[in-house]
């Protein structure tokens, strides 16, 4: 126990020290880079409460996603690399509230809705997919969240703001809305459906339209409405979530 508490404490020195406004150069780090540092500021985003499940040292899509969501509730260029600005940010970063940033503050005003409901009624859904299909060409941006550019959780977020209902960021967060279902012969319009693709789990995801089809952020091609039943899609189909009543 005493090791333990021991190690907490040089652990957090160090924090301290990296963070410092004395250190003469502070490391740039990005993904794939690994080692302390890399633990160091992965330990530092979730201890003021950014999502952050494995304090491994290795810069992953994990961390990348946590270093862009602090950029932009910082109003720092958003680009998912640690230089000096993110450093001297993290050195003064309060504990994260929800909402709380400026950057956030249009899109997310609306009620906040909890976790395994339904929140649409059917008229608000044909409203959603409306809006949605008015960003039909909008460009792909890395952690983009405005018309300027969208990545695909910050897209559903925007419009669902649009609609007055604040949803989680990030996909993963986003999956656990609404109720579980595997088969696509369930879905309704306005449901939402993700994808595996850069890593296990929900790390895509889109707006169902029925028929098969789904809007979404495409990397290569932006806001576009695709097939679930495609070559590329159907083997990366991770499930769909009914959120209409």
């Amino acid at each position: 126990m005493k090791f333990s508490h021991a190690r907490t404490c040089i652990t957090a020195g160090l924090v301290l020290l990296l963070l410092s406004s004395t250190a003469v150069a502070s490391p740039t780090l990005k993904l794939n880079s690994h080692g302390r540092n890399v633990l160091l500021l992965q330990q530092k985003l979730k201890s003021i409460g950014y999502d952050i499940t494995s304090t491994d040292g290795v810069f992953g899509a994990e961390t990348e996603r946590a270093v862009t969501e602090f950029q932009r509730d910082q109003n720092i260029k958003i680009t998912g690399i640690v230089t000096n600005t993110t450093w001297r940010a993290l050195k003064n970063a309060k504990q994260r509230t929800w909402g709380s940033s400026s950057a956030h503050s249009q899109p997310l005003k609306g009620i906040s809705v909890p976790y395994n409901t339904l929140i649409l009624d059917k008229e608000t859904a044909d409203s959603l997919i409306s809006t949605a299909k008015k960003y039909i060409g909008t460009p792909y941006a890395f952690g983009g969240t405005t018309p300027k550019g969208f990545d695909c959780s910050g897209y559903l977020q925007y419009i669902f703001a649009r609609a007055g209902i604040s949803i989680p960021r990030l996909a993963d967060d986003q999956y656990h809305l609404g109720k579980s279902t595997k088969s696509v012969k369930q879905l309704v319009p306005g449901d939402l459906v993700f994808f595996s693709t850069y890593e296990p789990g929900a790390s895509h995801c889109g707006l169902y339209l029925g028929d098969g089809k789904f809007i979404h952020a495409s990397s290569s091609k932006g806001i576009r409405i695709d097939e679930l039943s495609s070559e590329y899609w159907s083997p990366r189909y991770y499930g769909g979530k009914h959120i209409v009543k």
